[in-house]
């Protein structure tokens, strides 16, 4: 499976320009597909009210991975699993 992973950012985040570089990498080395959301742009103007306070925020196939730091070593992990991620347990 081919996973996406979303990182929800906003204009002037300097902790989301840090992240999305860090994601690059990793997410190009799984075969992972990265997309980036302004959170404040997005047509789904939810995004802004529930995770506006606390980005960047990961996520992964829809589901929420992680916000504000990323482990790689944690995220190679999820990347690596056949099936979609489907948040923590």
């Amino acid at each position: 499976m081919v996973h996406t992973v979303t990182l929800l950012t906003r204009d002037g985040c300097g902790s989301c320009v840090r992240v999305h570089g860090q994601l690059i990498p990793l997410c190009a080395g799984e075969g992972a597909v990265l997309e980036m959301v302004d959170v404040d742009l997005a047509a789904d103007r939810e995004l802004a009210l529930e995770y506006g306070d606390r980005l960047p925020v990961v996520l992964v196939d829809g589901a929420e991975h992680s916000c504000w730091e990323v482990d790689d070593d944690e995220l190679i992990a999820t990347l690596a699993e056949p099936d979609r991620f489907s948040g923590w347990e």
